[in-house]
């Protein structure tokens, strides 16, 4: 089969590798239905992340399960599935926590952007639909399996309540799954923090109240002049650098938490500040496996429709050009077709 392979900075290639199989009893084999391009691949493909050689690429997914371990109870030949960007035995005690991508067996998912994947640890990581799921829903299915769990988590880890002021730093697809997130979970006001047209758009169909163009110091005063001089309840910072976690920081009220997702780049925070910020901070990969049934949930019964996050549809191998849209901010999130 062809699959997705990065070479270096901005080579991207759709070459010949082997089709996955069983190698394990715990193993799944699935065809995948659809899969995309993470914001977390960019760092990679800018460079900012290294390269040692050429590397499979792909971590979020949805398909039909092809073949199963003689290990694998949970799912099904047949079977449309969904699994999280970290492959987890859901028995650990990291698990038992809720904090699957703790897992003490865990494995990174990658090879995704391929028609065919190969899920280890199957019965931990897939989670079955109700059913066969018409089109339409295929796209907001597969957000399920990273970017939406992954904005879920922040709100969740930012402890989002009903009445909250909430804002998110970072309008990528992960920061716009985030506005949707604390919407779900009944926040009053949600600020994003925003300089791209197109994606306040969207953040405001997901339930964006207000738009700060600010950044850095002059973001947080913005946001100190919205909130009375008070600071917001919650954050989530959706990005990852320096200047993204301390304008969460200093604009989060004492008392109030922040919940970080953004991957860190370059990012130390100075302890004295954080120790009279009186700011609770708590983030890291997603546990996305925890929220996985009660997303699919929402999906499938169309309480929300986070599938509008895609913005650019390519044919898979058609990858690289994806990726050079989202890289150059053409799109904000490319969904693939195998």
């Amino acid at each position: 089969m062809k699959a997705t392979v990065l070479y270096g900075p901005r080579d991207v290639r759709f070459e010949e590798r082997p089709t996955p199989k069983i190698e394990k009893p715990t193993d799944a084999v699935i065809r995948i239905a659809a899969t995309c391009v993470c914001g977390s691949d960019l760092w990679p493909y800018r460079g900012l992340q290294p390269v040692n050689e050429p590397t499979p690429m792909g971590h979020e997914y949805c398909g039909i399960v092809e073949e199963v371990g003689s290990a694998v109870r949970s799912v099904k030949p047949g079977q449309f599935v969904i699994g999280s960007f970290a492959a987890s035995d859901i028995t650990c005690p990291h698990c038992r926590a809720g904090y699957q991508t703790s897992c003490a067996n865990r494995e990174w998912m990658l090879r995704a952007q391929a028609p065919v994947l190969r899920v280890p640890l199957a019965d931990g990581t897939l989670v079955p639909t109700p059913g066969n799921p018409p089109a339409d829903l295929i796209p907001s299915l597969l957000t399920t399996s990273d970017v939406l769990g992954t904005g879920w988590f922040a709100a969740a880890a930012a402890g989002v309540q009903p009445g909250q002021t909430v804002a998110v730093v970072g309008d990528g697809a992960v920061g716009l799954m985030g506005v949707l997130s604390a919407k779900q979970m009944g926040a009053e006001r949600i600020i994003v923090m925003s300089r791209h047209a197109t994606r306040q758009q969207l953040a405001r169909e997901f339930g964006a109240t207000d738009i700060v163009t600010e950044r850095g110091d002059e973001g947080v005063a913005r946001i100190k002049d919205l909130t009375q001089g008070v600071g917001v309840d919650s954050v989530l910072e959706c990005v990852g650098t320096q200047e993204s976690m301390l304008q969460s920081i200093r604009c989060t009220r004492p008392g109030g938490a922040m919940g970080y997702v953004g991957v860190p780049h370059g990012v130390e925070l100075d302890g004295v500040e954080l120790f009279f910020s009186h700011v609770h901070l708590h983030g890291g990969p997603a546990p996305v496996r925890q929220y996985l049934p009660h997303l699919i949930d929402l999906v499938w019964n169309r309480k929300i429709n986070p599938g509008k996050v895609f913005d650019l549809t390519l044919p898979l191998e058609q990858v690289a050009e994806g990726y050079r849209a989202m890289d150059e901010r053409r799109a904000i999130k490319t969904l693939l077709w195998p």
